[in-house]
């Protein structure tokens, strides 16, 4: 600096304290001098604001300092190690010694990718340049080009269940993961593109029903099961976007056997899951299972004739009415009685089975708002249409004929909907008289509330209402599909074939493995604490971890690469962020 800055104490003022030209002396000058002292004061400030300016203006040279973001990438990396992903994919499909790459570094990289910043593959490689990959995983950014990580995909494609197997096992056995009960579920994953080519071997874009309503796109459907303990989705597998769901149950069941070993083995799942091959195949293992039945197996006559006088309370709570007053909360009843399936032939063996009859307050609530909400509905169109009769729209009888078959089956009311048309012979208009039939809608009110759940748990194994405790855990599964679809970011997707599409589904499932244990470690370690929440989680209050809080509050930490001898430096994190990395039992300095 060329100007001594330390003269002046205040930016401003005259500095204080040197001889008669300042301070208290001023006051005691002739006038003339202190017109001089004053304008010498006026320079003074000019001068100072002219350093100031100065000093703003002139900078120094000097090494860029980078800073990448940081984020979950250390508890990414430590879970995959921990799960051997790497270890496993390489096993799988090793490569030759002059790779940059191994495919399980690739694989472990998608991973992170998805649990961190999910991003189209061909934006993968930007994604590592700005993130901490080669700090935390070891990997080159550069190298992560889009077609090494189509290779990467063509490669693990073939052996997808040995990975998923391996990798599953790998949790279950570091973890601890009680496997025993496993909640069963599918779901669909549009696709763009045509497909029309397909690899044999590998599942196969096709129209179905998909659960997002994209009927005009070709879908891929995936399976998760989840365990009872932790909602840890330890096996997935994808399937044709044909696939009937019915007819995957006894494939899953084998493996999920394989990964359960000796340890009698609980499957838990939707109506899907129903059907005399199925539950004779478990049944004949020694499989247990839990689920609804549609009213294929126990018709709406059967639910009609149920009371609660019949049924016992049983003292659940569901977790939407945790927060509210006792006498707001829902209800839940159950009746058990028992009944065979019969197969197709006359030679299959029946199978036996309990079913727990289980009505639902809120359940029956929701439907008689429905049917009330059904029945509004209807009856305006009616109106409308009675309005309109005789006029362009409705010149005749077939035209109101048609409209009324349109009515019907749009708000689903054929089933007690009477009417009558015909033609006014005065002025040749169509008429019509129309009523609702109070006998189906009653008959149809008294099954709200009522389903029905078919086990072959024996009762000393689990009574009705533990049997209704087990089913409701189902909800787990929905629960995950809901982070591979949102957080996870699976949404509508592209590739080149069918065999990359395969692979990317264990790709997102293997992330989600690792969102799931991440959850679970945390709450288990609050637990051992005492304690259920993590203060400032969420919205700067305390909650209760999830997934998605957690890799939300870590998502903002970040590092300096270091510089020839120096090592990498990490801004000191947040409270919250060494709060959880401590839950976890992890030193983000620890890197690979």
């Amino acid at each position: 600096m060329w100007m001594p800055l330390t003269f002046l104490d205040v930016p401003g003022q005259v500095p204080s304290g040197h001889g008669k030209s300042g301070g208290a002396g001023m006051a005691h000058c002739p006038a003339q001098l202190r017109a001089v002292v004053a304008g010498a004061a006026g320079w003074l400030r000019a001068w100072w604001a002219a350093a100031c300016w100065c000093v703003r203006l002139h900078a120094q040279f000097g090494v860029a300092a980078i800073e990448k973001l940081l984020g979950a990438l250390p508890v990414v990396a430590d879970f995959s190690s921990r799960l051997r992903i790497r270890d496993i994919v390489d096993d799988a499909c090793p490569v030759r010694d002059l790779a940059g790459l191994t495919h399980g570094q690739v694989i472990e990289a998608l991973v992170a990718n998805r649990l961190t910043s999910p991003a189209p593959l061909v934006h993968v490689g930007q994604w590592a340049q700005a993130w901490a990959v080669g700090e935390t995983l070891g990997v080159e950014p550069a190298l992560l080009n889009d077609d090494r990580i189509g290779r990467a995909l063509d490669a693990i494609a073939p052996h997808l269940d040995r990975i998923t197997g391996s990798v599953g096992v790998a949790a279950i056995e570091t973890f601890g993961i009680d496997v025993t009960a496993m909640h069963w579920d599918m779901t669909s994953i549009s696709m763009h593109g045509e497909y029309e080519q397909n690899q044999e071997g590998f599942a196969a874009p096709k129209y179905g029903h998909p659960k997002d309503r994209r009927a005009d796109l070709k879908q891929i459907q995936a399976g998760i099961a989840v365990s009872a303990d932790g909602a840890i989705p330890v096996f997935h597998r994808a399937f044709d976007g044909g696939a009937g769901e019915v007819g995957q149950v006894i494939p899953v069941m084998k493996a999920l056997q394989e990964m359960a070993t000796e340890r009698r083995l609980l499957i838990i799942g939707d109506s899907k899951l129903i059907s005399y091959a199925n539950l004779a195949a478990m049944d004949g293992d020694g499989v247990g299972f839990v689920a609804p039945a549609s009213k294929t197996y126990v018709p709406a006559m059967q639910l009609a004739g149920l009371t609660l006088g019949q049924a016992v309370k049983v003292g659940y709570v569901a977790q939407r009415d945790q927060a509210k007053p006792a006498a707001r909360r829902g209800s839940w009843h159950v009746h058990e009685d028992s009944m065979s399936l019969a197969g197709p032939r006359k030679s299959d063996p029946a199978v036996a089975l309990r079913r727990v009859f289980v009505h639902s307050s809120a359940r029956a609530e929701a439907a008689a708002n429905a049917h009330a909400l059904k029945l509004q509905r209807a009856r305006g169109d009616l109106e409308r249409l009675d309005r309109g009769l005789g006029s362009r729209h409705y010149p005749n009888q077939d035209k109101v004929n048609a409209r009324i078959a349109v009515i019907a089956k749009d708000r689903r009311a054929d089933a007690y909907l009477r009417t009558q048309t015909g033609t006014d012979p005065g002025t040749g208009k169509p008429t019509l008289a129309w009523r609702f039939d109070q006998e189906p809608i009653d008959a149809e009110a008294a099954t709200d509330g009522w389903y029905a759940l078919l086990t072959n748990l024996q009762p000393g194994h689990a009574d009705a209402a533990q049997v209704l405790l087990l089913y409701k855990g189902q909800e787990a599964v929905e629960r995950r599909y809901s982070a591979f679809k949102g957080p996870l970011a699976v949404a509508a997707l592209y590739l080149t074939n069918n065999r990359r599409i395969a692979a990317l589904i264990t790709v997102i499932c293997l992330a989600l493995l690792i969102f799931c244990l991440v959850e679970r470690q945390v709450r288990q370690a609050l637990t051992e604490q005492g304690q259920t929440k993590v203060e400032g989680l969420y919205a700067r209050r305390p909650a209760i971890p999830t997934g998605r809080l957690i890799f939300d509050a870590l998502a903002t930490m970040k590092i300096i690469p270091g510089m020839g001898q120096s090592p990498p430096v990490i801004p000191q994190p947040t409270p919250l962020q060494l709060r959880l990395l401590d839950l976890l039992g992890i030193d983000p300095r620890r890197l690979r």
